[in-house]
């Protein structure tokens, strides 16, 4: 399936070779949205979506930073990892670290004045709830920002790391594991266990911490993504909004939940 400015186009191989199909797309259509899949598409039983770049449009611990001053610094921290160029763990460690004595208020300030949903997201989330699909927002960010963010898109789960704070103020450190590639998989496939033999998986995602996501994923949808994310998932947005994730599933724009 291919979305070119909102009109879908289907393509079908003359055998079962996605990455030869793939590869040809990407030589003849470099500016569109598509998906490759072995059969036509179906609603998910599962969506389960980065937050970060994904859903959101900026990188939290990046603004967060920047009431610290040290947004430069950390931002590019981000950007290494995102590219798959540093562990992910040690680099958020690293990043949190750098934000030890931080007042808390900061996070309702960035919250309040510089997270904004990315364009389509809350269409996406609630026209997939509507018709039925498990909706989980999992981030290697934070419960801090990731809570209010799933409240105002309307997922129904959220799986996130903690900042510590102790006296109002960040510590530096986190509480409990770290969400990294590993848990965004596993909490896929541990969905996947409870529901029905033969049901289909949505994942959403931007950086090379999504790409064991993405590839276990029935559709996984690169957004917008970095190269390596791009390059594993089969599906990709490179010019549209998130509705064009709907549009690549068939599904039409009367079922779409607009409020």
């Amino acid at each position: 399936m291919l979305d070119f400015c909102g009109q879908t186009m289907q393509i079908e191989s003359p055998d079962s070779d996605a990455s030869a199909m793939r590869a040809s797309l990407d030589a003849h259509f470099e500016e569109t949205d598509g998906l490759v899949c072995e059969s036509e598409p179906q609603v998910p039983a599962l969506f389960i979506s980065d937050m970060d770049s994904t859903m959101i449009g900026q990188e939290c611990i990046d603004e967060l930073a920047d009431f610290a001053g040290l947004k430069d610094r950390i931002a590019d921290i981000t950007e290494r990892a995102m590219q798959g160029e540093l562990d992910f763990e040690q680099a958020l460690r690293e990043r949190v670290g750098l934000l030890e004595g931080l007042s808390i208020e900061a996070i309702d300030q960035c919250l309040a004045g510089r997270i904004q949903p990315m364009p389509g997201s809350k269409v996406l989330v609630q026209t997939l709830k509507k018709l039925g699909c498990r909706t989980v927002l999992v981030t290697g960010g934070f419960h801090h920002f990731a809570d209010p963010v799933a409240e105002w898109l309307g997922f129904e789960e959220v799986v996130g790391n903690r900042l510590e704070v102790a006296d109002r103020k960040l510590t530096g450190g986190l509480v409990g594991g770290i969400v990294d590639s590993s848990v965004k998989k596993g909490t896929l496939q541990s969905i996947m266990a409870e529901l029905a033999e033969g049901a289909t998986s949505l994942a959403t995602g931007d950086g090379a911490n999504d790409i064991p996501m993405l590839e276990a994923a029935t559709y996984g949808i690169a957004y917008h993504a970095k190269p390596k994310a791009r390059a594993a998932a089969n599906g990709w947005i490179n010019r549209g909004d998130l509705t064009s994730v709907l549009r690549l599933l068939g599904i039409p724009e009367k079922d779409w939940v607009r409020d």
